[in-house]
């Protein structure tokens, strides 16, 4: 390979648009021959705030860190078959830390030439905007970032792509 794009990291979060992310990536590794890498972080930055707050208890926080973790499991679990489908192998990346700082720290460790997100979620306060993980991976990327829009087309490409 020696084209512009030789290892794409996709970040999973278990929304309907990271999922369609990941057909996307899916389809432009296969397109391009490039690496495909799939991160799910769990953001235990967000689970201390909870605790924090007090609106968890710190038993409440490490069960729910385990669902998130289980739940983060299967998501890639999910993007392993997809991408089987189609004839492609990824290398999956579970995490938990802070998410646009675990990103950054796989973008250089793994050289990722393009990090692939899903459709930013409709901000519905400033709160939001301010704790919107993927845009703030976004802004802070080594690398160039596609976002990923247009499910239905996306889902058409994926289901009758080869």
């Amino acid at each position: 390979m020696s084209g512009p794009i030789e290892r794409i990291l996709v970040y999973i979060d278990g929304t309907e648009e990271s999922l369609t992310a990941a057909q996307y990536a899916i389809m432009l590794s296969k397109s391009v021959g490039a690496m495909l890498y799939g991160t799910f972080i769990v953001n235990t930055h967000a689970l201390n705030d909870l605790l924090k707050s007090h609106i968890f208890v710190e038993s409440e926080q490490v069960e729910y860190q385990r669902d998130l973790e289980e739940d983060a499991g299967k998501y890639l679990n999910h993007f392993e078959t997809m991408a089987a489908s189609k004839g492609i192998s990824v290398q999956i990346l579970q995490e938990s830390g802070i998410v646009h700082v675990k990103l950054k720290e796989m973008i250089r460790e793994y050289d990722i030439d393009l990090l692939v997100v899903g459709e930013l979620s409709r901000i519905r306060s400033r709160r939001d905007e301010f704790l919107n993980e993927t845009e703030r991976a976004m802004r802070n990327a080594p690398c160039s970032v596609l976002v990923v829009k247009d499910e239905d087309r996306v889902w058409d490409l994926f289901e009758h792509g080869r």
